[in-house]
């Protein structure tokens, strides 16, 4: 799994950037095999101005063979946006792993009921039009 992150309004540090992949790659660590990529976007939404909730963690998580998820999390701190941010999008892979998990699979008893349906409907259809035509050929 990759992880990129990206950051706006924040000093993007190499550090940083290490950290937080680090702290998502930690917590989506069980669902490796199933992402192929992981998209962090950090940002102050205050810019330099100090506020309730200005802290904003976004992850797009990509899974193999189906469409990416997005998470978004608002908080005081950089630390607790990106744990609740991971923590959400850990909570949103579980329930998509599960409904995969528990999707019925197919036996295919009800499709050859169906095709074996059919071939009676065919057999019935094709002895009325015999019987029609020998009807026409004795008049």
């Amino acid at each position: 799994m990759q992880v990129h992150v990206n950051s706006n309004h924040i000093e993007g540090s190499a550090r940083l950037h290490e950290w937080v992949s680090a702290s998502v790659a930690d917590r989506l660590d069980r669902y490796d095999e199933f992402l192929s990529r992981v998209e962090v976007h950090i940002s102050d939404e205050n810019g330099g101005k100090s506020g309730a909730d200005d802290k904003r963690c976004q992850i797009e998580a990509r899974p193999k063979g189906h469409q990416p998820l997005s998470v978004t999390h608002r908080a005081e701190s950089l630390e607790q946006a990106i744990d609740g941010a991971a923590e959400k999008m850990r909570h949103a892979l579980e329930h998509l792993v599960g409904k995969l998990e528990t999707k019925p699979v197919g036996t295919g008893h009800l499709q050859q009921q169906l095709d074996g349906e059919a071939e009676n409907a065919d057999a019935l259809l094709q002895e009325e039009f015999l019987e029609r035509q020998e009807a026409l050929g004795k008049e």
